[in-house]
């Protein structure tokens, strides 16, 4: 980057998309979408794997992204191509979802256009160029970087968009994992990517209120698309492109809540025999749903258990464990990450109980359960309950 261009990008720059992001999204750019919606009658209505019960105005990604365009714009020079050719992509993959939130789209030609989004960061130089991890030296990924890189961002734009299935989820997940990745990017000097992250994280934060339980708009594919892309072109740039031990892992950490509900609904649908791409209510948001939580009870829950893999995250960035150069451990550091670790599996562990995906047959596989507990198909949580039930 030009010496002049470096000293216009800096950590305040951050502060400053920040801050404008979230003022335009929540004053401005989310009333107006909502205005917009309604005037197009581009709604979604109840009905099917829907968990409202009344029309909302869709389109409230439009809102999010003149946002995060208005903070870039102001804060972030475009003398670099990468940065100008991931706001286009961005820009262009959120008018492929709002033309699907209108009209509806096949799923092939959605995937089609999203590879061809992400070609446009890809081909000004934003690739997975390198794995870096411990002990390990970088490994040159070569000429498979481009399409290792295509598939990345195409996956994480659509693990988004899959979570975008209750008031506020997808908003408060993808505001926490963007001010994440702002603060790896300001340690590592990567003030461009850092001010993209918190362009991000500010819209998110603007819209939230509009969004959260009981919502007056939602995001559609015209805003979690686009998040899901800029998630991951700000993880490239602002984190694998660096020599840090642990770049390629920071980013999974920081969006294992939407992978895991990803993973897990595609698997289940492969084991039945269903269409990947087809809806259903087996997402973790669904599941909390089923076992008794309000819909804000479970956002929250799952806001709270990716701010724990978060700050794990952070505390692997921040805390080493050793002394560079391969010196002697950090006694101190290293039972501060354990620490962070034990609490980060902890709340999985809480998750996977209260959804009741741990059942006794999976503690008989370890030898945890008697033969007078339930059947293996009896889910923990679910045992506890008619036990407590009963009692009671």
């Amino acid at each position: 980057m030009p010496d002049f261009v470096a000293q216009r990008v800096s950590a305040p720059s951050a502060l400053y998309a920040f801050v404008i992001a979230a003022l335009v999204v929540g004053l401005v750019g989310t009333p107006l979408a909502i205005r917009l919606a309604r005037r197009l009658g581009i709604v979604d209505r109840p009905g099917g794997r829907r968990i409202h019960e009344r029309a909302v105005p869709l389109l409230g990604g439009a809102g999010i992204m003149v946002g995060i365009v208005v903070a870039v714009a102001l804060n972030l020079p475009f003398t670099r191509d990468d940065y100008g050719a991931i706001m286009i992509g961005a820009v262009l993959i959120a008018l492929l979802g709002g033309v699907d939130d209108a009209i509806g789209l096949s799923a092939p030609l959605k995937f089609v256009a999203q590879i061809g989004c992400a070609v446009i960061p890809v081909s000004q130089g934003v690739t997975i160029d390198h794995v870096t991890l411990p002990l390990i030296d970088p490994v040159d990924l070569g000429a498979v970087q481009y399409p290792l890189t295509v598939v990345f961002i195409v996956a994480v734009a659509n693990i988004v968009n899959f979570a975008d299935g209750m008031d506020g989820l997808a908003a408060g997940l993808c505001m926490i994992a963007a001010a994440t990745f702002c603060v790896l990017a300001l340690s590592l000097d990567r003030f461009a990517a850092a001010t993209l992250a918190a362009a991000v994280c500010g819209a998110c934060l603007g819209f939230l209120p509009w969004n959260f339980h009981p919502a007056r708009i939602f995001m559609g594919d015209a805003g979690s698309l686009p998040l899901g892309f800029l998630l991951a072109s700000m993880s490239i740039t602002g984190v694998m492109k660096t020599a840090a031990a642990l770049a390629l892992v920071f980013p999974l950490i920081v969006l294992l809540v939407p992978i895991l509900d990803t993973s897990f609904v595609i698997l289940k649908r492969l084991k039945y025999g269903e269409s990947v791409m087809a809806a259903d209510r087996n997402h973790l948001h669904h599941r909390f749903l089923r076992v008794g939580y309000s819909q804000r009870q479970a956002a929250l829950l799952l806001y709270t258990w990716c701010a724990v893999l978060a700050a794990f995250a952070l505390a692997v960035r921040f805390l080493p464990y050793r002394e560079s150069g391969g010196g002697p451990v950090n006694v101190a550091e290293t039972l501060a990450l354990s620490g962070f670790g034990l609490v980060a599996v902890l709340a999985s562990l809480f998750v996977v109980y209260e959804l009741e995906i741990l059942k006794y047959g999976h503690l008989r596989m370890i030898g945890l359960a008697r033969n007078a507990d339930a059947e293996d198909a009896t889910p923990l949580a679910a045992e506890r309950r008619r036990r407590k039930e009963g009692v009671a």
